[in-house]
């Protein structure tokens, strides 16, 4: 099962991805129910790095340890959950960011899951809500990224 989200960014790929390297100073303002942000193995985008976080989805509050699996700088962000338990059903979260022809980027968001129709049946609340953070983090981000003076840079 795939969770995915998309919008389009008014500034370059180097200063979208650099929020991510920065994200200890984003962090709490990019999603409101966002709790706490710290690295953990590392510091910033770099595959092997590791990073804590913690939010509330759906009124839950969840903690994940995640690791940088893979990186392309500017264009490809993907990571997992530490815990190979957690990895049986979720195993890879992404972003992308994709320059376009007008000079701003798509940037995507999407979340791997392993499930069955009906455990997606059940969970179906906690997955709208996940579907609704995504598209606000997609609205944030580009809110954020745009404010700091990056269109077009």
């Amino acid at each position: 099962m795939l969770l995915s989200d998309s919008t389009v960014v008014n500034a370059s790929a180097p200063a979208i991805f650099r929020f991510f390297e920065d994200m200890e100073d984003h962090y709490l303002q990019w999603h409101p129910d966002h709790v706490l942000f710290r690295w953990v193995r590392g510091r910033g985008v770099a595959e092997g790095h590791v990073f804590y976080f913690e939010e509330y989805i759906a009124g839950k509050l969840l903690k994940k340890e995640v690791v940088f699996v893979r990186v392309v700088p500017d264009r490809y962000i993907e990571f997992a959950p530490t815990f190979w338990l957690m990895r049986l059903f979720l195993p890879k979260l992404l972003f992308r960011i994709e320059p376009q022809h007008d000079g701003t980027c798509r940037f995507a968001a999407e979340i791997h899951l392993r499930m069955g129709p009906l455990a997606q049946w059940l969970n179906r609340r906690e997955l709208a809500a996940v579907r609704e953070h995504m598209r606000v983090e997609g609205v944030n981000l580009r809110r954020i990224v745009e404010a700091q003076g990056a269109g077009g840079a």
